[in-house]
């Protein structure tokens, strides 16, 4: 891991120039970089789910996959494994979306980054108002729904939905229904 000084008004800016490695998700978290390989399960839970979610926003939104947005503070830069931006939502001047624009983050959790994933980005979703926070766990075959955030970092409602069950995320006037029953399984 490598610190960084974030005097940018985005952590993101302190990439600007960087040369980074293919085949490598990038994140920035209190002010360090992250870099770690996207895991076989991950990937595979991203192709199933984003066709499924793409197909019914329609018109209503837009589907994103590791795309980094813009978040209220420069030592945080994440790029979600897939994150539904609200219709009608625009580009800032650095040309990324924000993070009042999103209406979902979809986390897949490994082992590797369960800890940035269940605790620091929980926390920093919480706090930025994002209205539903879900973490997809391969290793236990659930996906985990959080919604109610509150300012205090912190989301006040979560459901629990095992894979081969129907994971319906409520937005906003509407619901999209992803089929987890092609997600991959733990064995153990």
């Amino acid at each position: 891991m490598t610190t960084i000084v974030m005097n940018a008004q985005s952590a993101w800016d302190a990439l600007e120039n960087a040369v980074l490695p293919d085949g490598y998700r990038v994140e920035i978290t209190e002010g360090k970089i992250i870099m770690t390989p996207q895991g076989r399960d991950q990937w595979r839970v991203i192709l199933k789910a984003a066709p499924q979610i793409e197909q019914q926003l329609a018109d209503h939104g837009e589907i994103l996959s590791d795309v980094m947005i813009d978040f209220p503070s420069s030592l945080y830069g994440y790029a979600p494994d897939l994150a539904i931006v609200a219709a009608g939502s625009q580009l800032n001047s650095r040309g990324r979306f924000e993070w009042h624009t999103l209406e979902a983050v979809l986390e897949v959790v490994s082992k590797s980054t369960r800890d940035n994933g269940f605790e620091k980005k929980f926390r920093m979703y919480a706090e930025c108002g994002i209205p539903l926070y879900v973490i997809i766990d391969p290793s236990e075959n659930v996906c985990t729904i959080h919604s109610k955030p509150a300012r205090t970092g912190v989301y006040t409602e979560r459901e629990t939905i095992p894979f081969g069950e129907d994971l319906v995320l409520p937005l906003e006037g509407r619901e999209i229904v992803v089929k987890t029953d092609g997600f991959p399984r733990s064995e153990g």
